[in-house]
């Protein structure tokens, strides 16, 4: 396989050390290839598709765990005002103005801050950076599916691990699924169930794992959650790593920015393979709302009492139709069971009324994943699941 003018092979030591961790030359091809968003990813789209369907313009959206709203309203000004400058890559030294922002929010070193276009990137990083053939990836199981798939097309072993019966990562039966992974994946709240895995279990890996492994932690609804974060460990330790977003609670999705909180080296080891391209060419208005976001602590937290309300009352509604629910989401999902039809059929039975809801996961067929939209989204989904089950 020849792949030129890849920064993968410009760089002798990065390639030798994949090699060293496992890697074949035929899959530094195709890392490069990955990494690079080659054309002959087309022919393995199915392997990092969400399996979530297109969204449905004008309907009832509550599939793809997007907030039901936009940024709040000074970081969509703060965006607003920055388009007057895009002549600029980076009019005010933007970029460290957005880890100094961090820093002071979440009370971590800025050294340990690294900004990205959205979390995927970072996420699919880890697997090349941190795991290998030799050196495999850990999840639970059902959880997002990103990081097994990407490590599973290249050729990482991959062990997924059922939750709890309380539906938390069972830490201890992951470690003694592979003791010697290269890389242990948690969400936390998890997706698609909401729930949390306890800092104190989380501690837990991070201290029994091989001490040269990689605990990266996946906060992407953190600020949904009302428990505590597990930042600290990326702050303090040198083998953790915590990924954040702001996606969800913070309405910015379709702006793409993203974060991850660890050691210095463990960053430089993912940005090392393209020369820190991705991470320092950050869309400005994304960058802009989000510098203006962080610090709204009052606003925040006024929408994730917003979501709960209605994630709540959406709750009791369901479990009066009889639906089991699994329960404690600390998120803006939920997974709800159904009686008599399948996951796909009720999709279609509800977009027939003009609501589309998520998917179900391999591990729990016979549930679907809902997002909690606003209080007037979930009425409609309301109305349109009683209809379901009196037709």
């Amino acid at each position: 396989m020849q792949i030129a003018d890849t920064s993968i092979f410009a760089n002798p030591e990065v390639c030798e050390d994949l090699i060293e961790r496992g890697w074949s030359r035929r899959d530094v091809g195709r890392i490069a290839a990955f990494l690079g968003g080659a054309a002959m990813l087309a022919q393995h789209e199915a392997a990092f598709a969400q399996q979530a369907a297109k969204a449905v313009v004008g309907a009832v959206r509550i599939g793809a765990n997007e907030c039901w709203t936009g940024p709040l309203p000074a970081g969509a000004e703060a965006a607003r005002a920055i388009v007057d400058q895009g002549n600029r890559y980076e009019p005010d030294n933007d970029h460290a103005k957005l880890y100094a922002a961090v820093a002071a929010v979440e009370g971590v070193p800025v050294e340990r801050i690294t900004a990205w276009p959205g979390s995927s990137d970072p996420l699919n990083r880890t697997t090349v950076a941190f795991a290998s053939p030799k050196r495999g990836i850990v999840t639970g199981n059902p959880t997002y599916e990103t990081i097994w798939r990407t490590g599973a097309w290249l050729g990482a072993k991959v062990t997924r691990v059922p939750l709890t019966a309380d539906y938390r990562h069972d830490v201890k039966a992951m470690l003694a699924a592979d003791p010697d992974a290269g890389l242990y994946y948690i969400c936390s709240p998890n997706n698609p169930t909401g729930t949390i895995t306890p800092v104190e279990d989380i501690k837990w890996l991070a201290e029994n794992k091989p001490k040269d492994a990689i605990l990266l932690i996946d906060e992407a609804y953190i600020h949904f959650a009302t428990t505590p974060s597990a930042i600290s460990l990326a702050a303090t330790r040198d083998d953790v790593i915590v990924l954040r977003t702001f996606s969800k609670l913070f309405g910015m999705a379709g702006m793409r920015l993203g974060l991850t909180i660890g050691a210095p080296e463990l960053l430089a080891r993912m940005t090392r393979y393209d020369g820190k391209q991705v991470t320092e060419n950050l869309p400005m208005t994304a960058v802009a709302c989000g510098i203006a976001s962080l610090t709204l602590a009052d606003q925040i937290k006024a929408r994730r009492a917003q979501m709960i309300a209605v994630r709540e009352e959406t709750l009791t509604h369901i479990a009066k139709r009889g639906l089991k629910i699994v329960p404690g989401s600390q998120a803006n999902m939920f997974m709800v069971e159904w009686k008599d039809k399948s996951p796909k059929e009720m999709m279609e039975a509800f977009l027939a009324r003009n609501v589309q809801i998520g998917r179900s996961w391999e591990v729990y067929p016979t549930m679907s994943r809902i997002s909690v939209g606003s209080a007037e989204d979930m009425q409609k989904f309301r109305l349109a699941l009683d209809k379901i089950l009196m037709a």
